[in-house]
């Protein structure tokens, strides 16, 4: 909804507050303002000039030579390329100087020989858009009327003075698609009152009631119907103050008629439609649902077939008009219009959202009649629209209307308490200031004895339960004086679980390492889902499925997760590093729910550091990528109960892939993709690792103690034992350590060789052995035996030897 801030004050003073002030207090009561558009920022030196004199440029057939009075006594000579300027005429004028919008700046110029000292300027050039212009002046320039004085501001004669306040409604807030509901909205948050256009005019001796014949069959749909008759109607331009309010509201003008209608649209948010009396071919209108396959060409000359669904008004036999949508060409308002039937009615708003639906129509009324209007206005805006042909068109009205009225005008009444909407609020607000909140809003109030009771106006259809109360109390008496609090209780809501605190600590160190989050789809192709998968399940496929590559729920997250370097490489991105936490889904049966298991993956390919200036490129590789696992692990405690273990799966390189140990428990693998995977996706040296994230985030951990820094030093060996090339360094390792014993702190491999110097198939693997007693100083001779059982174990379990 688009409020004119000039407009809105002949409702209610708004004179004290600006309109962004105005717009931030209604977006704070609840309705959110979009934007404030100031209609001639960045527009200035644009006076209403007088042709005087008009000729064809002698240098160009297509230029006209103009000599324009822009008042004050100052006359000067205008080239313009429009075809319908004219002499006599009074328009707008970019002066010297003048700026327009787009920071376009008028200066002298000389065209073909001719100097110009100003540009006449069509609408569009003063910033409104073409399909707001009305056909008359769509193509050249605006053409004033005659009585307004020459040199006055042309911004403020168009009413481009102004600002517009665009207004994101909820569908629950339809009283205010209209300029007195929103008026009603600014009076209650301003705490002043709204002022109605005051509606008289006189009417000739002849009654509606016998110019026309009213039968409504469909009662439900339309419960209240009034028509009035208005004769020698003379059609011709709406008055400009009304062209300029309906352009600022996103209507274009057409004539006078029409823009009355749509001009009391807008204003009492009530549809009307004006048919041609004379062309309605009965003196009977018949409101009923349409027959199968019935036809109506509507107002845009679209033939449109009707079935028993959609609502229409007849003229006793044929559809002149798609009731609450549309109207009929055969009845439609032309130039030679003498006479008008007007229609102020009440619609159902599921009849009418299922015609505009069906046929592909979205009007500002059916706009209307879906979100429901009030009842109450129906007849209003119909004396308002008399009124305004009365005197803009020359129309003679009829006495009275001719009108069904069998509409529900039953008040709802709704009562609360006080203990109530405080208990709600966490508030503590007086019976008295919630009883002046709806004072202000206008409703019947009665309170006694703390129970507050409101019979609601029709006009707020939105109100119908104890809460709706509650919540007019909440944003008049104002959000922000909500006092903050903290929650009491045994556990306090909001928190982050265990499992929830542990997941953002890995996003968090996963950023901090240097890698990018990244959200893929769970669905996938039946063909993808299964691989790289961690657990080996059956596949679960949708019964419904978009398309084939989004038919099945994935396994793992890193086919896609591939899928997204190959993107960001084929844009020439060659250092990726992504992770993603989510869920695989693994099947626990046809027809069953299959359950939810959240994953931690990561891809990373290209170069893990480069450093131009020393000359430095590294890229990454499986320890790169363990590294960050280790680091991982680090943070969460884990370090102590994580292995690795060589290991060959589907999809990874046979040599550089491990899986990763809990314990005994596998959770997840890391290492290099197959080289066939790298070569389909066009992938140079791609690392990814795969973790189950709740084995990882919900292992017992025992309680971390704290140590005294040692007093006595610890005593460090290394051996380099020569075994077969195939026994694997992590195992020798876990031997070393059960051999050991309490003196052993710390082992770690520092060496692998292979080479001339050892037999074939073989390998030597040292290792350094940290041994420490915290009470004592351990002596050589400790040393040794300890050293000894470590050498004792490593050559019975692998036949390893030290090496020489």
């Amino acid at each position: 909804m688009y409020v004119s801030y000039k407009w809105l004050q002949q409702y209610v003073d708004v004179s004290d507050i600006t309109p962004s002030d105005l717009a931030e207090k209604i977006t704070r009561s609840g309705i959110e303002v979009e934007g404030v558009d100031v209609l001639n920022e960045g527009i200035s030196g644009v006076v209403v000039g007088h042709v005087l004199e008009r000729e064809q440029h002698q240098n160009a057939d297509k230029l006209n030579k103009c000599l324009v009075d822009l008042g004050n006594g100052e006359t000067v000579q205008i080239i313009c390329g429009a075809a319908n300027v004219d002499k006599g005429q009074k328009v707008a004028v970019a002066t010297v100087g003048a700026v327009l919008p787009g920071n376009f700046k008028i200066k002298k110029a000389k065209l073909r020989g001719e100097e110009s000292h100003g540009m006449i300027c069509s609408l569009q050039e003063l910033g409104i858009e073409s399909k707001l212009v009305s056909k008359e002046y769509s193509e050249g320039i605006f053409v004033f009327p005659n009585d307004v004085e020459v040199g006055a501001d042309a911004l403020a004669q168009l009413n481009l003075n102004d600002s517009i306040l665009e207004l994101g409604l909820t569908p629950n807030r339809s009283d205010c698609l209209s300029m007195l509901g929103v008026a009603h909205e600014v009076a209650a948050i301003l705490g002043t009152s709204v002022t109605y256009p005051e509606v008289s005019y006189e009417t000739v001796s002849e009654k509606a009631s016998e110019a026309i014949s009213l039968t409504i069959e469909a009662k439900q749909d339309n419960p209240l119907y009034i028509a009035k008759v208005i004769k020698n109607v003379k059609i011709a331009p709406s008055p400009l103050w009304m062209q300029t309010r309906l352009m600022a509201a996103g209507i274009r003008p057409h004539n006078n008629v029409v823009d009355i209608t749509n001009f009391v649209l807008l204003e009492y948010g009530q549809p009307l439609h004006a048919f041609d009396y004379d062309r309605l071919g009965s003196k009977e209108i018949l409101v009923r649902r349409a027959k199968a396959g019935e036809k109506i060409v509507t107002l845009d000359d679209q033939e449109r077939t009707l079935t028993e669904e959609h609502l229409v008004i007849t003229n006793g036999t044929e559809p002149v008009a798609l009731a609450g949508v549309m109207g009929g060409a055969n009845s439609e308002v032309h130039s030679d219009t003498t006479t008008i039937l007007l229609e102020s009615a009440l619609f159902d708003g599921g009849t009418i959202r299922t015609s505009s639906k069906d046929h592909g129509l979205r009007s500002e009324a059916s706009a209307r009649f879906e979100k429901g209007v009030d009842h109450n206005r129906v007849r209003a805006a119909a004396e308002r629209a008399a009124q305004l042909i009365a005197q803009y068109a020359g129309g003679e009205v009829l006495q009275g209307s001719a009108i069904f009225d069998e509409v529900n005008k039953e008040q709802a009444v709704i009562s609360t308490t006080v203990e109530k909407i405080n208990a709600v609020l966490g508030m503590n607000i007086s019976s008295e200031e919630i009883k002046a909140i709806f004072d202000r809003l206008q409703f019947e109030v009665t309170s006694d004895n703390g129970t507050i009771t409101v019979t609601v106006p029709s006009r707020r259809g939105d109100i119908t339960i104890e809460e709706d109360l509650v919540e007019e109390v909440a944003r008049l008496y104002g959000y922000d004086n909500i006092p903050t609090t903290l929650p009491v209780g045994a556990s306090i809501p909001g928190k982050l679980t265990e499992y929830q605190a542990k997941r953002r600590k890995v996003r968090r160190y996963l950023e901090g390492v240097g890698l990018c989050q990244a959200i893929t789809y769970s669905l996938t192709s039946t063909e993808k889902a299964t691989k790289f998968a961690l657990e080996q399940s059956e596949v679960t496929r949708l019964s419904l499925p978009m398309s084939e590559e989004r038919s099945a729920l994935r396994l793992s997250l890193i086919p896609h997760l591939l899928e997204t370097l190959k993107y960001n490489i084929a844009r020439q991105i060659d250092q990726v590093s992504l992770y993603e936490t989510g869920s695989v889904f693994i099947s626990n049966g046809e027809g069953k729910q299959p359950t939810e298991k959240e994953r931690l993956s990561g891809a990373i390919t290209g170069l893990w550091h480069v450093h131009a200036w020393q000359g430095e490129k590294k890229p990454v590789d499986f320890y790169v990528v363990k590294g960050i696992l280790d680091g991982l692990f680090d943070v969460l405690g884990l370090t102590d109960v994580i292995s690795y273990k060589q290991a060959k799966r589907e999809g990874m390189h046979p040599g550089r892939t491990a899986e990763v140990f809990v314990a005994d428990n596998l959770v997840g693998y890391v290492g290099q993709a197959h080289p066939v995977v790298q070569k389909e996706l066009d992938l140079s040296e791609t690392f990814v690792f795969e973790l189950s994230l709740v084995d990882l985030l919900t292992v017992n951990l025992e309680e971390v103690r704290f140590a005294s820094i040692p007093r006595h030093p610890s005593s460090t060996r290394d051996i380099a034992l020569v075994v077969n090339s195939e026994v694997i360094a992590g195992d020798i390792k876990v031997a070393i350590i059960e051999a050991g014993g309490k003196w052993l702190q710390d082992v770690e491999v520092f060496d692998v060789y292979q080479g001339d110097r050892l037999e074939e198939n073989k390998k030597s693997v040292a290792y350094s052995l940290r041994y420490f007693d915290p009470e004592r100083t351990l002596t050589d001779e400790d040393v040794t035996k300890a050293h000894e059982k470590v050498l004792k174990a490593v050559e019975e379990k692998f036949g390893a030897v030290l090496r020489g």
